[in-house]
């Protein structure tokens, strides 16, 4: 019987999700369509100073909205703000503290200022997250993650699997505002 390879078929439940589902829906992603506020008091990313959230985070020209707590129900996120979480929240504070990258947060993180910027941020923070999980190899699934998280039990495969639900679940609400955005904006079909 051959033993399966549970860190190939991890990496492969988002590489799939990501070449088959989400990449080729972010394509053409316009600054118009990054930036745009469907409702009012939308939370998202702005130049610096020009936010109305309780807390701007960030350490160069854009800042992101947000607030502590966070209010109930909470705002209504941008594909901007939820790209920034994505590549902030999701991957790069956990590439920093899984994978030896550079420490960051939400604070200090100098967030993307066109679409453009921030699918390239998204790429580059998506391709450590994959690379450090294929140096895991089967044995660093095992490995309780520690007080680098908030359920320091937790196994590192427990991890993947979070990580991977939340970018599966938040790009999908990125490609579903293009659609509104596209629908709403211009009435045409993409």
């Amino acid at each position: 019987m051959t033993e399966h390879d549970w860190n190939r078929a991890l990496r492969e439940q988002w590489e799939w999700h990501w070449n088959h589902q989400v990449r080729a829906r972010l394509d053409g992603l316009t600054d118009d369509e990054y930036f745009w506020e469907p409702v009012p008091d939308a939370w998202s990313v702005r130049p610096r100073g020009s936010a109305t959230a309780p807390v701007q985070a960030g350490g160069g020209d854009f800042t992101i909205d947000y607030a502590f707590p966070t209010p109930d129900p909470a705002p209504f996120t941008t594909i901007a703000w939820r790209l920034g979480h994505v590549i902030v929240g999701v991957l790069a504070m956990r590439n920093a503290a899984h994978f030896g990258a550079p420490s960051t947060s939400y604070e200090t993180w100098e967030y993307a200022g066109t679409a453009a910027a921030a699918l390239q941020q998204l790429e580059e923070q998506l391709d450590v997250w994959l690379t450090g999980l294929r140096g895991l190899g089967e044995e660093g699934l095992l490995i309780p993650v520690g007080d680098k998280e908030p359920y320091p039990e937790a196994s590192t495969a427990d991890l993947v699997l979070h990580i991977h639900r939340e970018l599966i679940h938040h790009l999908s609400e990125v490609c579903l505002l293009r659609d509104l955005h596209l629908h709403t904006k211009t009435g045409a079909t993409r």
